[in-house]
């Protein structure tokens, strides 16, 4: 039995902080490698999400893990869990 209570399956993802102008907000930009069905070439999809950051401690560059969560405001829906890496 887990210490923290389970609610349900969660998506994570990690991206690159590409703007923190924002009050508690962040943007990050999610690059996926995804192979194309006739062609069958490794194509690269980018897409930005805007993420919750409580402490506003996100600065671009930082590489961060963003955890899905319920609607925040009209277009977040995400929060930042960690930053993996800092920017140098």
């Amino acid at each position: 039995m887990a210490t923290e209570k389970q609610r349900g399956n969660r998506r994570a993802i990690q991206g690159v902080v590409t703007s923190d102008k924002l009050e508690k907000t962040c943007t990050v930009q999610v690059v996926r490698r995804v192979r194309h069905p006739l062609y069958k070439k490794f194509v690269k999809l980018t897409k930005k999400y805007l993420a919750h950051d409580e402490a506003n401690d996100s600065h671009v560059g930082d590489t961060v893990l963003l955890m899905e969560t319920r609607p925040l405001s009209r277009n977040k829906k995400w929060r930042l869990v960690e930053i993996i890496e800092r920017a140098k």
